[in-house]
């Protein structure tokens, strides 16, 4: 386990984690986007504020893929398919098309 400064909004921050440095910088980076336009839409917040902005924005990125991934986990289930079938199907299908 490694420990990685990165900045985000203008505060360093240490990170300890595992993953490689330079993808906890690129999350870091990604981060700091959202916050400067947190900053930029919302100026008047303060800082817990605009973390929760960004933490809303950020689920709103990722939550409709993995609402639509647990739909089809359990229309796959309904349809007697293990857990996890559709993403194995899915993952071969990505397999085959990428010519692995």
């Amino acid at each position: 386990m490694s420990v990685v400064t990165v900045e985000i909004a203008g505060q360093r921050y240490p990170i300890r984690s595992s993953l490689d440095e330079r993808y906890v910088a690129e999350l870091a980076a990604y981060v700091d986007l959202k916050m400067r336009a947190a900053v930029t839409a919302a100026p008047e917040s303060d800082m817990l504020g605009l973390a929760i902005l960004v933490a809303l924005n950020i689920a709103d990125d990722v939550f409709p893929r993995t609402a639509a991934a647990v739909e089809r986990s359990r229309r796959a289930q309904r349809a007697g398919a293990p857990p996890g079938a559709a993403c194995r199907r899915r993952s071969r299908a990505n397999d085959d098309s990428a010519g692995v």
